[in-house]
């Protein structure tokens, strides 16, 4: 009976010591992820960081902290309250870049890294755009955010932050200045359009009188070109009569005649209120009436044809 309980006993005794072991080596074994940083500390004080990879710590001397995120995070502060120098307050959002550099200093050198920089971020956008009215708050985002990226990242240096961007996701300005603002922006857009349409139609108005004055100049060259080929025609036609006429050797009888078929041709304008014959017409029409004269025995009654062509 003895012999049992002792059995039991050592059973148990086995048990408990098996149990420990497994917890030293739980607490002993620590594996750190890949961007994570481990702070030992033996005792109560800081004794090593550890890096990624497998470790040993000491059971129940060693006590490892939370384990830091060594990459690069983003964090978006809510719309702060920001007044200008022209009083006027405005919304500001922001939008924070930073990593761990030192993981010793972010865990004994601030309580709150992350809490400690969006009111650093706080107080420095006051201090930045207190300085700047409306409009230069609107237009000069890249100088805040440079302005703001300095002053944080030389205060978190010591924090083992590294601030590596600052940016301003929105600056949201009173509504009544907002109606204001937009109701410029549509003036200008109006403006804009009307210049748009007025050079428009300007640069129409003299293309269309650029094409008309080169039409009337082709128009003139072209009206010029045929008057002076007209010319070169009659003159033309005018010499091959004439050769004709002389290769011809026509008679005085038959210029007479040639005379006579002109006139009525000349008188059978509207527009002709007078004419004039000319004096070898008179020559002519003499000739004509001699030539009547010897070939009729009525001289006396012949009609003088100056006379019917005088009327």
């Amino acid at each position: 009976m003895g012999d049992g309980a002792g059995a039991i006993v050592w059973l148990f005794v086995i048990l408990v010591l098996l149990i420990f072991v497994v917890i030293v080596l739980v607490r002993s074994v620590r594996i750190i992820p890949q961007a994570r940083a481990g702070v030992v500390e033996r005792l109560g004080k800081y004794q090593r960081t550890l890096n990624p990879g497998l470790t040993i710590l000491i059971p129940f001397v060693d006590r490892l902290l939370p384990l830091l995120d060594l990459r690069e995070q983003v964090v978006s502060f809510p719309p702060q309250p920001v007044i200008t120098e022209d009083n006027l307050v405005v919304s500001i959002d922001t939008v924070v870049y930073f990593q761990v550099t030192d993981p010793r200093a972010a865990t004994y050198e601030i309580a709150n890294y992350i809490q400690a920089v969006e009111q650093l971020t706080t107080t420095t956008l006051r201090n930045v755009v207190g300085g700047l009215n409306l409009e230069e708050a609107l237009t000069s985002r890249d100088q805040i955010n440079g302005q703001l990226r300095g002053v944080l990242d030389e205060a978190t240096g010591r924090w083992g932050i590294r601030v590596s961007r600052v940016e301003l996701k929105a600056i949201d300005p009173p509504l009544s200045i907002q109606d204001s603002m937009e109701k410029q922006m549509r003036a200008e857009r109006d403006r804009r359009a009307a210049i748009l349409t007025a050079e428009g139609t300007k640069q129409s108005a003299i293309l269309t009188a650029e094409g008309e004055r080169q039409s009337s100049i082709l128009k003139a060259e072209g009206d010029a070109k045929a008057a002076i080929l007209r010319a070169d025609g009659e003159s033309q036609a005018i010499q091959k009569v004439f050769a004709a006429i002389h290769k011809g050797n026509p008679t005085q009888k038959l210029l007479a005649y040639q005379y006579l078929q002109t006139l009525p041709k000349i008188a059978s304008g509207t527009s002709n209120k007078l004419w004039i014959i000319p004096s070898e017409v008179g020559e002519a029409l003499k000739g004509i009436g001699n030539v009547l004269g010897t070939s009729s025995p009525d001289t006396d009654d012949a009609v003088d044809p100056l006379a019917g062509a005088g009327q």
